[in-house]
């Protein structure tokens, strides 16, 4: 018997119409564990390097994390997959919400949809029960109107829909699926979806899951619960108010928001505006949000109402996801009315948060700038509100200069030209940041920005503190009780890290500090991708309740895998390889392992090379970022050691040339 995963995965080819319910090998959930690490497995087997984005050989995978649909607390996360067409790299986002246990009750771990459907089409799922059904009639409907319109037409309103809106239908490289209270959002899934012609993937299931040590798990729960609780009653002082409490973030509860608005940039990453925040905003923007948040909400099998419903009078209802809060409203140097007004309208366009306010943010500097005029913005309004509308409107619709704004501040800068691309003031792997810049180089952020696979702040940092307490009974306090730290050494690495003089920013921690630190964060983030766990209760947060001491057990008791902390370890970087074997047989080196030329103020060019030489030394890594073949073989992945060979991509001295430009590196661009 198969243990918390359902054993079964759902292939879809929807060039043929084809439905296959296939067994899954469970050797591979003992090397993978499951959601993002089978994933990876899944596309580098099936997606070969020059299958494009939009060709219908590329994969659209739907996983539930393995714990997904347990008792767990907070382990709901579908991890979506596929190749991105914004960055043309693997591309893995999260949405947490009810689909991903729905789909383990219907009996599958998995969807993989390939090839493309003729016509608009939405998959259902019951059970045994699996239609593709006809979607004509939901052609230009929202992402929130759809879901909505599937469950009236099957009678069925407790199923859970995935769809796209019409951002996804147009293929807007940075379009979002939307589900119910959360979303997937990062790297233009959505727009992969809508190439596939699939509006949406409703599923309900009435099955049961089984776990290996039903009393054994049932324990390791009520702890997690337990400790929960006390955290609530317990935030930690000294941080910011989303990371003092637990959640993925309670922005939605939260009414301080001095540090993100005077600490993260607006209009497109341009300028910090400090001294912003005062008493007026504060009642204002408090005033604003209880108007129109209706009631905090949970996802799946947690207590922590991260996410809200909001109704601003005259639209209709939606849910407001983590960060997305003060995106627009930052970007059109607005208030926090117009953030909530334009966020429904890009909702039920099914449009990434984080990419969407930068590009059109993007456009009206190039416009200020000279460099687009009024004949490429024909119509354009004088209200500084109305032309994020107006523009909002023609990206989705992609019309005219929407067409080219559609792909995105990196690739847009290029079609225009002209200078544009001094103005993608925050672009990273051909993918938008968040709009966030510092004074002073950090050396663990420039480390996962650089070597992140994935560039989503949220899936980077977490665990470590983001910036040393001012003074030593701070920092000897928040140690007393961090008993998650992997080894005691972080907490020394925590004790002597100081604000300022020889032990601060940018010299310390040191290189081999800092990768250890990364390394421990990354790791996290992996295991949560896996498991399906929320990083609001584990890798995104201080002293969470889950962790690399209890992750063990809660596989072993429910999987029913012998499980450790060194062969969790491992596992999370057999995988966390495999995503960047998949990027780098695609062409991903070093020289674009670098962060924005602007994201810091003064930069240090020889400690940066020094930072990711130590890093991929630290992670065995050739000096390309590749892994060498003996790190390959070490992971149990010798079939990629052997792919690289015969690619060229390794030789038998394990030296590899960077692609188009040698052995360029970040410093000799910096």
């Amino acid at each position: 018997m198969r243990y918390a995963e359902t054993g079964y995965n759902l292939e879809v080819d929807l060039s043929r119409g084809n439905i296959e319910r296939v067994a899954s090998d469970p050797r591979e959930t003992e090397l993978y564990l499951g959601g993002l690490g089978t994933n990876a497995k899944i596309l580098w087997d099936r997606v070969p390097p020059e299958v494009e984005p939009f060709s219908p050989d590329n994969l659209l995978i739907f996983a539930a994390g393995l714990l997904c649909g347990t008792p767990a607390t907070g382990c709901n996360r579908t991890i979506v997959s596929t190749i991105s067409p914004q960055t043309e790299l693997m591309a893995f986002s999260m949405m947490g919400g009810f689909w991903a246990p729905e789909l383990k009750y219907a009996g599958y771990d998995k969807v993989i949809l390939s090839g493309k459907s003729p016509e608009l089409v939405y998959l259902w799922i019951y059970n045994d029960t699996v239609e593709i059904r006809d979607a004509s009639h939901l052609q230009g409907k929202g992402a929130v109107e759809t879901a909505e319109l599937i469950q009236k037409e099957l009678n069925e309103p407790k199923a859970q829909v995935s769809a796209i809106g019409l951002a996804g239908e147009n293929r807007v490289l940075y379009a979002s699926i939307e589900q119910g209270r959360s979303s997937a959002s990062r790297g233009g899934i959505g727009a992969v979806m809508g190439d596939k012609r699939v509006k949406a993937v409703a599923v309900r299931g009435t099955r049961d899951i089984n776990v290996a040590k039903p009393l054994e798990y049932m324990e390791q729960c009520t702890e997690v619960l337990e400790f929960i609780k006390w955290r609530e009653d317990n935030p930690i002082p000294g941080v910011i108010p989303i990371l003092a409490v637990l959640g993925s973030p309670q922005e939605m509860a939260i009414h301080d928001e001095q540090w993100h608005t005077e600490n993260f940039m607006w209009g497109n990453a341009r300028e910090r505006r400090k001294g912003f925040w005062n008493e007026d905003i504060e009642s204002r923007w408090t005033e604003t949000m209880e108007n129109v948040r209706t009631r905090l909400i949970s996802c799946y099998n947690c207590p922590l109402k991260c996410g809200a419903t909001i109704n601003v009078p005259g639209l209709n209802t939606y849910m407001m996801k983590c960060f997305s809060k003060l995106t627009y409203t930052m970007a059109a140097y607005a208030d926090l009315d117009f953030g909530f007004r334009i966020a429904q309208r890009a909702t039920e366009y099914g449009l990434d948060a984080y990419s969407t306010p930068q590009v059109m943010a993007f456009a009206l500097e190039l416009y200020e700038n000279g460099i687009l005029t009024d004949d490429d913005l024909p119509g354009l309004p004088e209200d500084n509100e109305d032309r994020f509308f107006w523009l909002l409107d023609r990206i989705v619709l992609r019309e005219g200069i929407g067409d080219v704004l559609a792909k995105g501040t990196y690739w847009a800068a290029k079609e225009i030209g002209k200078g544009a691309d001094e103005y993608a003031h925050n672009t990273i792997k051909k993918i938008e940041q968040l709009p966030l810049k510092l004074s002073m180089l950090n050396p663990i952020y420039f480390l996962m920005y650089c070597t992140g696979e994935k560039i989503n702040i949220t899936q980077i940092e977490g665990q470590f503190p983001q910036a040393p307490f001012p003074k030593p009974e701070h920092r000897e306090k928040f140690v007393k009780d961090w008993f998650q730290v992997p080894d005691d050494r972080f907490k020394q690495y925590f004790l002597d890290w100081e604000p300022r003089g020889e032990y601060s920013n940018p010299y310390y921690p040191t290189p081999e500090m800092c990768c250890d630190i990364v390394d421990w964060q990354e790791k996290m983030h992996y295991i949560d991708d896996a498991l399906g766990m929320c990083a609001g209760l584990s890798s995104f947060h201080l002293k969470p309740p889950y962790h690399i001491h209890n992750f063990p057990k809660f596989i072993e008791y429910g999987a029913g895998i012998p499980m450790d902390e060194a062969t969790l370890s491992k596992a999370a970087k057999r995988y966390r390889t495999l995503v960047r074997a998949v990027n780098i047989r695609r062409g991903m080196r070093r020289k674009d392992e670098r962060p924005p030329e602007d994201h810091w103020k003064k930069r240090f060019p020889e400690l940066e090379k020094e930072l990711l030489d130590t890093y991929y030394q630290y992670k065995g890594w050739n000096d390309q970022g590749i892994p060498t073949c003996d790190t390959l073989r070490d992971l149990s992945l010798d079939y990629v050691a052997e792919d690289f060979l015969q690619r060229g991509v390794l030789t038998d001295t394990e030296e590899a040339p960077g692609r188009e430009t040698g052995q360029e590196t970040d410093a000799d661009e910096g």
